[in-house]
């Protein structure tokens, strides 16, 4: 039955005003927002940049219902300091996690995207990789404003997604018949992704941050046969690590729609806000002869052939440049692209302004929010950075709009590239434009401040953590079943043996240089990759004892469940000093076998040997020898 009244002009009025009250209180209700990022996913892997590999409907459908970032920028090329960026509103001149060994803790007592909700009211969830504080330590992310976090705390715990167990809120979460690596029944992003849509639906009646810093594509390339995604790739003409990978990302776009579904179901959509990324650049996952780059071409843009220099680990475009897409319907535009120069420490000041709240004093980001929905409803013109700054290990760069200068190193010039000519970094033209290399070298000297980093009360349980990559085994003896030996036969004794000289080592698990000949195929010597990484060329100087006739030499692989480090080029130099080596008397490509390997040469005599290593068997900047011996008298 219907009614119809008749009202006066003043009951109009009034009405419509408080129809206007009522639109008003709506409009201020503070947004829920859910940030996703993806390990790892390269600028070009997806398919609405016209990637011809990998399929992403649900991801270029957010596109274009939302805003696609054309330059976004990670907050460091490797995944925890890009992290500790994200979640601080500061870069990595000023943030307590810099270096990439995995549970590097942030500082207690830091303020993050996460407290800054959680004193406002919001629900506060985390469901991934944390990477900014292992367990027993002052980053851990229930003490920096998480409700709740379900994940790795650890990055090499992430590793695997087979672990025995996985953690919540710094509490075991055991993963049934487990054994680590890739082996076991639960896949655990299975269980990671499903509870972060239970949170979504525990907390649909209260504003909730939802972040989602995912493991895939990251990682061991590892996906169940029977996921959906798996049966797209399983039959092409790729190596299985390249289909698998694949698989992973179009794993991840498909689950990116089940957000999307969810809030629909929900009846969210439009009042949440959802940011999905990447946290470094892409690798050169997969090169071969025909693709040098990586089979899916992560840094090369499918429709130009224009490439972005370097990769995930260095501070050339191709190690920052992130796809980045931000959606929330009434209030983003819809298939808008964005030009505008920013980056991880944007995104807590950015979130900060959408939800009504005020960032810390101290951070280096802006907020993106008059880019993001119109000057005119944010009520101010969008800010700019004067400079972008980025620092990891000995490597520093800086951005001024198209100005992008980067030091290699500590001891090397400054080069200078005008990304607005150049994006792929060809052209140095410091020594064209002294004075803006100038400027751009006086602003890194500003940005860099000491490093302070958190502290652990006690390390038990994140070693724990990290062990439990391989099951729960040392890592040192992660390998199941019987390990190989490095074959005796024509072998000189090792007794009086000594490394005398060594590139660097690893402190971390105890992988140091005396481990490639102490005759235990179990341990193993690895390069630096902790505080700060050392790259290629790797090596080792080896005092025989006395000068000896030799005719070749032998390698053994690490003997654990992984491949870091395992060596793929590699010479041998033999002198009667440990100075001074002429040319190699053996070069070699060892293959990714876990077996003993062997490179001969013409008889030579000597008493030092060294051992240069040029390239890793994935691709990889490390070098790691289980055992080395010597054919000789």
């Amino acid at each position: 039955m219907r009614y119809a009244f008749s009202v006066s002009p003043l009951w109009q009025v009034v009405a419509t005003l408080l129809v206007a009250l009522v639109t008003s209180v709506r409009a201020a209700e503070p947004p829920n927002v859910i940030y996703i990022i993806a390990d790892e996913l390269g600028y070009y892997e997806l398919s609405g940049l016209g990637n011809p590999n990998i399929q992403t409907p649900r991801l270029d459908r957010m596109a274009r219902e939302g805003m696609r970032f054309t330059q976004a920028l990670a907050g460091s090329s490797v995944c925890a300091p890009t992290r500790c960026c994200l979640m601080t509103g500061k870069h990595s001149g000023h943030t307590s996690v810099r270096s990439n060994g995995g549970g590097t803790p942030m500082r207690a007592g830091e303020i993050t995207v996460a407290s800054v909700l959680k004193q406002a009211g919001y629900a506060t969830g985390g469901f991934g990789k944390w990477g900014c504080g292992g367990r027993g330590s002052t980053g851990v992310p229930e003490h920096h404003g998480f409700d709740l976090f379900l994940g790795y705390y650890d990055q090499v715990h992430a590793h695997s997604y087979y672990p025995p167990y996985i953690i919540r809120n710094s509490e075991e979460v055991p993963l049934k018949d487990n054994r680590g690596s890739s082996d076991g029944e639960t896949y655990s992003h299975y269980v990671i992704f499903d509870a972060a849509k239970q949170f979504i639906r525990d907390h649909k009646d209260q504003p909730f941050f939802c972040y989602l810093p995912i493991t895939p594509p990251h990682g061991i390339f590892d996906i169940p046969d029977s996921d959906p995604a798996w049966a797209i790739f399983e039959d092409k003409p790729w190596p299985e690590q390249a289909k698998r990978y694949a698989a992973m990302v179009a794993m991840v776009d498909r689950q990116v729609g089940e957000v999307f579904d969810l809030l629909s179901e929900l009846e969210l959509d439009e009042k949440t806000v959802v940011f999905f990324s990447g946290d470094n650049g892409g690798a050169d996952y997969f090169a071969d002869g025909q693709h040098p780059r990586g089979i899916h071409g992560a840094n090369v843009n499918p429709r130009t052939g224009v490439e972005f220099r370097g990769k995930k680990g260095n501070l050339y475009e191709g190690g920052l440049r992130i796809p980045m897409i931000a959606r929330w319907p009434g209030k983003i535009a819809a298939g808008t692209l964005s030009d505008l120069l920013c980056y991880f420490p944007d995104i807590l000041p950015t979130i900060a302004e959408l939800t009504g709240n005020k960032a810390p004093e101290d951070i280096d980001g802006m907020s993106l929010v008059p880019e993001l929905i119109g000057e005119q409803a944010a009520g101010r013109k969008q800010s700019h950075h004067k400079y972008l700054y980025w620092e990891l290990g000995r490597q520093t760069a800086v951005r001024e709009g198209n100005w992008k200068a980067i030091r290699p190193g500590p001891n090397q010039p400054w080069e200078l590239y005008d990304l607005a000519q150049d994006i792929s970094e060809k052209q140095d033209v410091a020594a064209d434009r002294p004075e803006i290399a100038t400027r751009l070298a006086a602003y890194a000297e500003e940005a860099h401040e000491p490093v302070v980093e958190g502290t652990f009360a006690r390390r038990e349980m994140h070693e724990r953590d990290r062990a439990a990559k391989f099951g729960g085994r040392d890592p040192a003896n992660a390998s199941t079943g019987r390990v190989n030996g490095l074959s005796q036969e024509g072998l000189m004794l090792r007794k009086d043996w000594k490394v005398v000289r060594f590139s660097s080592e690893s402190n971390e698990n105890n992988r140091l240089a005396q481990h490639a000949i102490d005759g235990k195929p179990r341990t193993h010597w690895h390069t630096q990759f902790g505080a700060e990484l050392a790259r290629h060329p790797h090596e080792l100087v080896i005092d025989l004892g006395r000068t000896a006739t030799i005719r070749g030499f032998r390698y053994l692989a690490r003997q654990d469940g992984g491949w870091n480090g395992a060596v793929a080029e590699c010479e041998f130099s033999v002198s009667e000093t440990s100075d001074e080596f002429g040319e190699p008397v053996a070069k070699v490509t060892f293959k990714k076998v876990k077996r003993s390997q062997e490179a001969t040469c013409d008889a030579v005599s000597g008493r030092f040997v060294r051992v240069r290593i040029l390239s890793e068997v994935n691709g990889g900047p490390w070098a790691s020898i289980a055992e080395l011996g010597v054919i000789g008298d």
